[in-house]
């Protein structure tokens, strides 16, 4: 296949997942819906059901959201439960449960009210990074896997689990192969096509370490490359973004620039953090893994920090967009260090705090302009 042709495959994974869980309900397979990269999908694919994202990233479910919810709310939280009490996404339509976490009071609170839809089953997220709290959340996994099989009927072996574990991490060192490709100058994919194809690997299809095998030799043996050598490389930080939510890497590429990298949810983040698979232990294999996870929800969110620089350097970046999503108070917050980290790399920085709504783009566009003339 072509390279665009791939990635029209890329974004047709939601539906053939929609499709496969279609078919998955009549053989009475459950469905999981989760909400945030913290949520060990090895343990729902050990139990032998269908984990599916449901984070909103458009914004049309989001005035039914705010009949119930404040409007200076993260549009994130509003969308997935604009989607949710609308009942306009399918995934959310079929999940027999969902899996939320309290990485922020927002969705913590939203939870309690999503109930009324839904049951809804909360992981209790530890927010210091120390030895206690890793061993709390240690034994909030266990809980969870004990939950899922009294609610699945079903038995998770240590055997199972770490069959899952080797999947999620060829899963995600596939990714990171692909996403490594903009390390090369000029870059070999797109900002929209890097988002498409981080975003859709989500969905643990069989065809998915197929078709990132593809997209991955589709790029390197293109005789002429998508993007000019001379575009401002960006990296692309914060808060994260998906189909419906694109609106600051599309501006960015519109205007002359190329974002080479995001590190955002759904992005470069967590793709470096793999399961040990040699573990006697797999449920503190798995809590080790996603404790990890450089959120701003953690305090000190170092990782990030070492990240962002490492980044920086690989992807040979020439400026920074943070994002923030309006009200999303602990990105807000941290972007202060981020701003600090850029600023000593001498590297251009800039903080947009935006919601998903078309109506500042204009304004948007002039201030991303400022950025790359800077550049």
């Amino acid at each position: 296949m072509q390279r665009g042709e791939i990635i029209e495959e890329f974004k047709n994974l939601r539906e053939k997942t929609l499709a496969g869980i279609i078919e998955s309900r009549d053989k009475n397979r459950k469905v999981i819906g989760i909400y945030c990269t913290y949520c060990p999908q090895e343990l729902i694919l050990a139990a032998g059901a269908v984990p599916v994202g449901l984070c909103g990233t458009r914004p049309d479910p989001i005035p039914a959201a705010e009949e119930a919810l404040p409007r200076n709310l993260c549009p994130l939280i509003k969308s997935s439960y604009g989607y949710a009490v609308t009942d306009t996404c399918p995934f959310f339509s079929f999940a027999d449960l969902v899996i939320g976490e309290t990485t922020c009071d927002g969705k913590k609170k939203m939870f309690e009210i999503m109930q009324e839809l839904k049951p809804v089953y909360i992981m209790q997220l530890p927010h210091l990074q120390n030895e206690s709290s890793l061993k709390m959340w240690v034994e909030e996994i266990r809980d969870l896997k004990n939950f899922l099989e009294q609610k699945l009927e079903v038995e998770i072996s240590d055997h199972k689990i770490k069959h899952y574990m080797k999947l999620v991490n060829k899963v995600k060192l596939r990714v990171k192969e692909v996403c490594d490709l903009n390390q090369a100058d000029p870059p070999l994919l797109t900002g929209l096509e890097l988002m498409t194809v981080s975003w859709s690997s989500g969905f643990y299809r069989g065809d998915v370490l197929q078709l990132l095998d593809q997209i991955k030799n589709a790029a390197l043996f293109c005789k002429q490359p998508s993007i000019e050598s001379k575009r401002p490389r960006i990296l692309l930080t914060g808060c994260p973004v998906g189909r419906g939510s694109e609106k600051i890497i599309r501006l960015a590429e519109e205007e002359g620039g190329s974002i080479v990298a995001m590190e955002s949810c759904g992005g470069y983040k967590n793709l470096s953090l793999y399961s040990d698979t040699s573990s006697d232990d797999p449920i503190a294999a798995l809590a080790k893994k996603y404790f990890r996870i450089p959120c701003s929800c953690m305090t000190p969110n170092l990782y990030r920090m070492e990240l962002l620089e490492q980044m920086m350097e690989d992807f040979t970046v020439e400026a920074v967009i943070d994002l923030t999503w309006q009200a999303c108070h602990a990105y807000n917050i941290e972007a202060y260090e981020v701003k600090n980290l850029v600023k000593r790399k001498g590297i251009p920085y800039l903080h947009i705090e935006t919601d998903y709504s078309t109506s500042d783009e204009e304004y948007l566009r002039l201030r991303i302009q400022a950025l790359l003339e800077i550049v």
